[in-house]
C-alpha cells in the first residue's frame, strides 16, 4: 500500500485529537471511516477532516459495519478503557491492522486472548504508547545505549497528573475514567511511565518483569474536591471513590533490575512523568530536568538539559526530534502523537514489525489488574510471561531504530 486508509473507533477527546493530528501532519494516512455512539462527536470529526483534507469519511453508527468495509486497511481503537482489548480483538479477527490506545487491563484473561488472537492471525498490531516517542525519553534511551550512564540498576516513573477537574467537574461530560475511579483501586494507567522504561531495560527482548507489589494511600482527594469546588458534579457527594490518591508499585525484573511506578492523579500538583534512570556512572532525572555524570562535578551539582546548559540535549537528542518543525510541535502531545502515527504507517506500508507490539501491550497493561490484587490482598503478584519464553531470544529493538529509515 502507498497510503494507510484508516478507520477510527471512538471520537472522544483522544480519538478526535488523533484524527486532528493525522489530518494536519500525517500524509501517510487517510481517514476514510469513523464511528462513535455520539453523533455530535462524529459531526465534529467529519467536518474537521473535510476542512483540513477536503475529503469525506464514511460514518458508521455500529463499528462492526466498519470492519466489513474493504476500503478500510487499518483501525485506530480509541474507545473507553474497558473496551480497548475487546474491540482490538475484533479488528484483528476482521483482518484489519490494529492500533490500540493505552489503558490498564481488567483481568489477565483478556490479555491472553489478545496475545492468542494476534499469534493466530498475525494481523499487524501496535500499542499506541506515545510516551515511548517522547523527546526526553528517547534522549535518555540514547544515553543508555551509548553507555553514558553505565550499567542500569533501577528506573522509575509516574503518571502524575491532576485529574480532579477532568473527572469530577462536569455533570454533562461523558468520561471513561470516572467509573474506574469509583470502582477500582489500582495503578490504573501504568503505560506512560512504564513503556519507555521497558524499552530501556529490554523487557520482552532478553529480559522480563517477574513480580510486583503495590500499595495505596487513603482515598480522599476526589471527595474533598467535590465538596469544595462549586462547579463539581454534586451528584458525586455521596459517592465513595475507591481509587487511592497515591499508588506506588515496585516491579522486579528477571535480571535483578527494578522499576518503581507511581500513580498520582487525585491531588493538586503539576504534571510530570518523573522519569528517571539510575546507572553505575550517572543519573538521568526528568523531574530535576538534569543529568548527573560521575566525575563531572560533586554530588551537589546537576547539569540541566532544559536550562542554559544544552550540551546533553544537543548531543543525545534523537535526529527525529532535532528535525521537528515548530508546526509539528503543535500536533498532539508536542509531537509524540505524530511520531507514533508515522511509525505505525511506516510499518504497515513497508511490511515491517511494529515498534511496540502485542507482547508489550499485554505485559504493560497487566500491571493494572495485578496491582489491584496486590493492594486488595496485601500480596506480591507474579507477572506472566506473555511471550511464552520467546523473550529470551528476541533481539533488543528501540523505537529509536524507527528513525534510521524514516518515511
Amino acid at each position: 500500500m502507498e497510503k494507510v486508509k484508516l478507520g477510527i473507533i471512538g471520537l472522544g477527546q483522544r480519538g478526535y485529537q488523533i484524527a486532528e493530528t493525522i489530518a494536519n501532519c500525517v500524509q501517510e494516512i487517510d481517514i476514510v471511516a469513523v464511528s462513535d455512539s455520539f453523533q455530535d462527536r462524529v459531526d465534529q470529526t467529519l467536518n474537521m477532516i473535510k476542512e483540513k483534507r477536503g475529503c469525506v469519511a464514511v460514518q458508521y453508527k455500529d463499528y462492526h459495519d466498519m470492519l466489513l468495509d474493504d476500503n478500510v486497511d487499518a483501525v485506530f481503537v480509541a474507545t473507553g478503557w474497558e473496551s480497548h482489548v475487546g474491540v482490538s480483538i475484533e479488528c484483528m479477527r476482521a483482518n484489519k491492522a490494529t492500533a490500540m490506545e493505552v489503558g490498564g487491563a481488567y483481568n489477565l484473561e483478556e490479555l491472553w486472548e489478545l496475545v492468542n488472537v494476534w499469534e493466530e492471525t498475525k494481523v499487524p498490531f501496535m500499542f499506541m504508547e506515545n510516551c515511548c516517542f517522547g523527546e526526553y525519553e528517547l534522549m535518555a534511551t540514547n544515553m543508555v545505549r551509548q553507555g553514558v550512564l553505565g550499567k542500569i540498576s533501577h528506573c522509575s516513573g509516574a503518571y502524575a497528573h491532576d485529574l480532579r477537574e477532568e473527572i469530577a467537574k462536569s455533570r454533562d461530560k461523558v468520561h471513561y475514567r470516572r467509573q474506574n475511579y469509583i470502582d477500582r483501586n489500582c495503578e490504573n494507567y501504568p503505560t506512560h511511565e512504564l513503556g519507555p522504561i521497558a524499552k530501556i531495560l529490554g523487557i520482552n527482548r532478553g529480559n522480563r518483569m517477574t513480580k510486583l507489589v503495590s500499595v495505596s494511600s487513603i482515598a480522599q482527594g476526589f471527595h474533598e474536591y467535590v465538596v469544595e469546588c462549586d462547579e463539581a458534579d454534586k451528584s458525586l457527594l455521596d459517592v465513595e471513590f475507591k481509587q487511592g490518591d497515591i499508588v506506588n508499585t515496585l516491579i522486579t525484573c528477571e535480571d535483578g533490575r527494578t522499576i518503581a511506578l507511581k500513580l498520582d492523579t487525585a491531588l493538586p500538583r503539576f504534571y510530570s512523568r518523573e522519569f528517571s534512570v539510575h546507572g553505575t556512572k550517572g543519573l538521568y532525572s526528568e523531574l530535576a530536568h538534569a543529568v548527573f555524570i560521575e566525575g563531572c562535578g560533586n554530588h551537589w551539582d546537576t547539569r540541566s538539559f532544559l536550562g542554559n546548559d544544552t550540551s546533553f540535549l544537543d548531543k543525545y537528542s534523537t535526529k527525529m526530534w532535532q528535525a521537528l518543525t515548530p508546526e509539528d510541535r503543535e500536533s498532539g502531545h508536542g509531537g509524540m502523537d505524530l511520531f507514533e502515527l508515522k511509525a505505525f504507517a511506516k510499518a504497515l506500508i513497508n511490511n515491517e514489525d511494529m515498534p511496540i507490539d502485542v507482547y508489550d501491550a499485554a505485559s504493560w497493561m497487566a500491571i493494572t489488574c495485578l496491582s489491584e490484587e496486590s493492594i486488595k490482598n496485601g500480596v506480591q503478584m507474579e507477572i506472566p510471561d506473555f511471550t511464552r519464553g520467546k523473550y529470551k531470544n528476541r533481539p533488543l529493538k528501540d523505537v529509536i531504530d524507527w528513525e534510521k529509515e524514516r518515511l
